[in-house]
């Protein structure tokens, strides 16, 4: 028998008699148990019998979960920026990005879906739609987007309700960045630092001559100027997952109007328009 004919009768498998497993689980936690695995995946329940129906119930599922994650990182970083504590803000903001990341891939996934797939299982979600994503409407609350007749579509849900309330009355992640800037000495007009803050933010020229001053000097305030490239990222990758959902709408459905009710590819076009940090958009052009 030559060496190779040795070689390929061995068993395919990894020895693991020298490795101190534990095998007695049901005498301590598991991993499904630390996760609650039972739970997570008998979440599924696909309303017809259409093979590609199970595709999109996890697709959107695990978007919210990503977005859950998202909103724990965003409340932390903002906790960050209260407290003056950039180095630790800019570890979270990086690691949002890679959330985003992933928000965006996932379109990847759910484009596989042709027409005639979706339409085998469009009518099992009746008027259920991602426009009543509470998680996502929260988002583009705390990061900025104040509009407080999209909130209304949860008025059904009292804890989603009431939680977007809040968000829409407290200050954003742009809110508390300019607060910061204030503090650092720079000239924050008074209107914008003390406003309703369930108001829609408008751009004002103080803030502009503001984030201008930490790009015309980065190397004094690389700590500023290292947050508002970050923040440019953030507003990046959102623009970024507002377009793959948009095209992936488009390929799959083109232009009829959504299960929510709205006019699909053509509202999520208008989305598009939105900006979370205008200045730090406008600066751009000024440098």
């Amino acid at each position: 028998m030559s060496a190779s004919d040795s070689t390929e009768a061995r068993p395919l498998q990894v020895d693991v008699s020298n490795e101190p497993i534990h095998w007695d689980l049901p005498k301590a936690q598991t991993y499904g148990d630390y996760l609650d695995l039972e739970r997570i995946l008998g979440a599924q329940h696909p309303r017809s019998a259409a093979h590609d129906e199970m595709l999109f119930l996890i697709v959107h599922q695990t978007s919210e979960l990503w977005m859950k994650l998202l909103l724990h990182e965003l409340r932390a970083a903002m906790a960050c920026l209260r407290r003056d504590e950039l180095l630790p803000a800019f570890t979270t903001l990086n690691r949002m990005g890679h959330i985003q990341a992933q928000l965006t891939h996932v379109w990847e996934v759910l484009a596989t879906l042709t027409p005639a797939d979706y339409s085998s299982f469009r009518n099992e979600l009746g008027r259920s739609s991602g426009f009543q994503s509470w998680q996502y409407r929260l988002l583009e609350c705390t990061l900025g987007n104040k509009n407080s007749a999209l909130i209304e579509v949860h008025r059904g849900d009292v804890r989603a309700h009431a939680q977007l309330r809040a968000a829409l009355a407290a200050p954003s992640l742009y809110d508390e960045c300019l607060q910061l800037l204030s503090r650092r000495g720079f000239g924050i007009d008074e209107s914008v630092l003390v406003r309703d803050y369930a108001a829609p933010y408008a751009p004002h020229k103080s803030v502009t001559a503001a984030w201008l001053a930490v790009y015309h000097r980065s190397k004094t305030h690389w700590d500023l100027y290292a947050l508002a490239e970050r923040l440019i990222e953030l507003d990046h990758r959102f623009q970024d997952w507002r377009f793959s959902h948009m095209k992936t709408v488009e390929r799959i459905i083109g232009n009829k109007a959504g299960t929510g009710g709205t006019s699909g590819v053509n509202y999520l076009a208008k989305a598009l328009e939105l900006r979370f940090f205008p200045e730090l958009w406008q600066v751009r052009s000024a440098l």
